[in-house]
């Protein structure tokens, strides 16, 4: 995955480069952006192209408009936000083909930007539809994919186009995503531990089997700890439990065993009688879990035994958090693991959704070597999935 050719391997002048982002960003009631991480995130990329010459094509998608247009899910907002950014024009296209968007391509210059319309107001896009494959690859005369966040999506804009238009390569944002999950799986500076937390063992079953070949410490919070604790045989009250997961766990458990992987459960919780943020709460051991009392966050003694473990360790992967982060009672531990990583020498990525959000909510994203803009692409790459987004850019002579 590491041996794409990227940005730096092309001349973009006087070229129509067709550049995919993710600009899948959250508005506001009234379509105002309330958060342009995304947008930030793909600049370098924009900028780099527009410096050389290049007459820039952006394309993304936004939200989930099944296929049709929807006024909700106009990328609108976002020209007059980028144009402010740049110092430039951003032209808004009407749609993301058709002779109007030819029209106006046609009549680009040197260093002009134009912004398609949302590419999922066309079913042909998540269908990868070769017909509509074509009407965009015929935009331009270069393929550029900077949005990692869909990468692991085998469709029209991510994957399809990138066989039409040759050179097609990675922009800055992809090529480090790339770098850093592909590196901390492929040559890991030792220690190598992986935290992973979240509600389901089922969402990241993948993840740890693929892990276990690879880290030397496992730690496990968040909701998906009660799944484990049921198959070493613990009472977790009315805590998360998958029911039907209980065995794989147990599987796991003893696969990590004969790996040498040392596995770090909580060994103390934060507990409530019930799931709500001003619900009484307190502290209790693995052992003496009360009946009628659900884990909601890790508690000290874990957090001590967690940030040990990270203390010293080369290389940490972070995927999830160790409690309910949302509700500031239940918050105590994820915000312990990201102050653990923020005050560690690690290389520290944070991988995909919940945990990003909760590193932005401890404001610590400063001191992490790497957070990634993708949740289920980072979470696929973790895996060990081959993502099509990145498979299908060309490989460097």
């Amino acid at each position: 995955m590491l041996n794409k050719m990227t940005i730096e391997d092309i001349d973009c002048r006087g070229k129509k480069v067709f550049c995919r982002v993710d600009f899948n960003v959250p508005l506001s009631e009234d379509r105002t952006i309330t958060d342009d991480t995304r947008i930030q995130a793909a600049l370098p990329t924009i900028r780099a192209i527009l410096g050389q010459g290049g007459r820039l094509i952006l394309a993304s998608h936004l939200g989930r408009p099944k296929g049709k247009p929807d006024p909700k899910y106009s990328l609108a907002p976002i020209a007059p936000y980028l144009s402010e950014l740049l110092g430039q024009k951003v032209t808004m296209a009407t749609d993301c083909v058709g002779p109007e968007v030819e029209k106006l391509v046609a009549g680009m210059k040197n260093g002009d930007v134009v912004l398609l319309e949302n590419v999922r107001f066309h079913a042909g896009e998540e269908k990868n539809d070769p017909e509509f494959c074509r009407l965009l690859a015929d935009l331009a005369d270069l393929y550029v994919n900077d949005a990692f966040g869909t990468a692991h999506r085998a469709h029209a804009s991510t994957e399809g186009v990138a066989h039409l238009l040759s050179p097609a390569v990675a922009g800055f944002l992809m090529e480090k995503e790339i770098r850093y999950l592909g590196e901390a799986l492929a040559d890991p500076k030792r220690p190598f531990v992986a935290v992973l937390g979240g509600a389901k063992v089922s969402d990241k079953i993948p993840v740890i089997e693929n892990l276990l070949a690879k880290v030397d410490t496992l730690i496990i919070g968040g909701g998906m700890t009660y799944t484990f604790l049921k198959a070493q045989g613990y009472n977790v009250g009315t805590s998360l439990v998958e029911k039907d997961r209980i065995d794989l766990a147990k599987d796991l458990l003893g696969r990590a065993e004969a790996k040498g992987v040392l596995i770090l459960l909580p060994e103390d919780h934060v507990i409530a009688p019930e799931f709500k943020a001003d619900a009484d709460h307190k502290v209790c051991s693995t052992k003496e879990f009360p009946e009628g009392w659900m884990g909601l966050d890790i508690g000290p003694k874990a957090i001590e035994t967690f940030t040990e473990a990270l203390k010293d360790a080369g290389t940490v992967v972070w995927n999830g958090p160790m409690g309910v982060f949302e509700f500031d009672a239940f918050a105590t531990g994820t915000f312990a693991i990201a102050r653990a990583l923020a005050d560690s020498s690690a290389l520290s990525i944070i991988g995909g959704g919940d945990s990003v959000a909760a590193v932005n909510k401890s404001g610590l994203q400063e001191s992490m070597t790497h957070i990634s803009t993708g949740g289920g692409a980072s979470l696929e790459f973790l895996e060990g999935k081959k993502l099509p987004g990145i498979e299908a850019l060309t490989d460097k002579g």
